[in-house]
């Protein structure tokens, strides 16, 4: 099968799923709560309620209620959003604060494969050594450690402990330094992208590059573990193959056996992880962005479930589902690229 065909069979069967998805979510917003609450604030007049009901058909059956949920969402009607103070269609809000998460995600994810397979990848061609028994801790003590008290260690020792003995201490929070730099207007939404090719400001990317540092990695270390103790257990099973015996009967070093033979067909289920993986930081942002006072939409969404915001839930709920389906996508592309015998399963 080429691999066009692949990816037009990917998305084919992407497309249940994601009405899957849309399904589910509106069963559970219908069932937990009041659909209204998705139209309807503090703030709206009684007398408009009856007009909103007829208008949404949320006095008319369920199919036809589900449809014309439908029609909304294609149409970009995720319903109003309180949570912001004022307000707002979450669809606004989704596009506004989805920037930040997603560079932080990336850079958690970023510093989670670029340290994770080359340390299970070491671990593995060192295995029961001193290399070794490190790297194994080190991932242990990742999957081990809550994301809530991991961050809040990390605020304790490298922002508040060093200010306290006059040290050099990286930002307690925030995405810059508002004080110096003052309001930044944003073209792309993506911070380092934008101080540098729109603000032409590299004093501004180098102050969003220390404010990344920690929540990045607070977010990024129970991935960094799991690649970790998944690269090492592939990278094992690989190298037992004949074919590597072979490699390394023929005199070849060994590392040209393990980059060039093992570590290819070891990465495949080490991308499985890294794609559902990072479905798991825009989740796992919930917690982080809360603690460093990260203005994404992890943080909206904590504040928004304190709210009782059924239309903010119900929106961030449906865009880590679209993550997810769409992680799962990529991740499918790559296996046909990294291994020609999968486009033919």
């Amino acid at each position: 099968m080429k691999l066009r065909d692949f990816v037009l069979r990917r998305i084919i069967l992407a497309i249940p799923v994601i009405f899957g998805v849309l399904t589910i979510t509106w069963f559970l917003s219908y069932v937990v709560g009041d659909p209204l609450a998705m139209y309807v604030t503090e703030r709206t007049p009684d007398a408009a309620i009856p007009g909103i009901i007829r208008a949404r058909g949320l006095d008319a059956p369920l199919v036809v209620q589900y449809f014309l949920y439908l029609t909304a969402l294609f149409q970009g009607d995720w319903g109003v959003s309180t949570t912001t103070g004022a307000d707002q269609p979450v669809l606004t809000v989704l596009a506004r604060l989805f920037p930040a998460t997603i560079e932080l995600s990336i850079v958690a994810m970023s510093i989670a494969i670029v340290l994770g397979i080359p340390l299970g990848i070491i671990s593995a061609t060192r295995k029961d050594k001193a290399a070794d028994h490190v790297t194994r801790v080190f991932a242990l003590i990742g999957v081990s450690m809550p994301i809530f008290w991991f961050g809040l260690m990390l605020k304790y020792v490298l922002f508040y402990q060093l200010s306290v003995w006059d040290l050099p201490h990286l930002p307690g929070g925030d995405r810059y330094n508002f004080r110096a730099f003052g309001s930044w207007q944003p073209t792309t939404g993506f911070l380092l992208i934008d101080s540098l090719l729109f603000e032409h400001n590299p004093a501004l990317f180098l102050d969003a590059v220390v404010h990344l540092i920690m929540p990045a990695f607070c977010l990024g270390y129970i991935t960094l573990a799991i690649i970790t103790r998944m690269m090492r257990s592939s990278m094992l099973e690989v190298i037992k193959e004949d074919y590597i015996t072979l490699a390394k009967s023929k005199g070849l070093s060994e590392r040209v056996v393990i980059y060039k033979h093992a570590l290819r067909n070891a990465l495949i289920p080490t991308v499985t992880v890294i794609g559902l993986a990072f479905g798991g930081l825009i989740t796992g942002a919930v917690l982080t962005e809360t603690i460093f006072n990260w203005p994404g939409l992890g943080r909206w969404a904590t504040n928004s479930i304190l709210n009782s915001d059924i239309a903010a839930i119900n929106g961030f709920t449906l865009l880590v589902a679209f993550i997810f389906v769409i992680a799962n996508f990529i991740v499918d592309m790559i296996y046909g690229v990294l291994d020609p015998r999968i486009r033919f399963g």
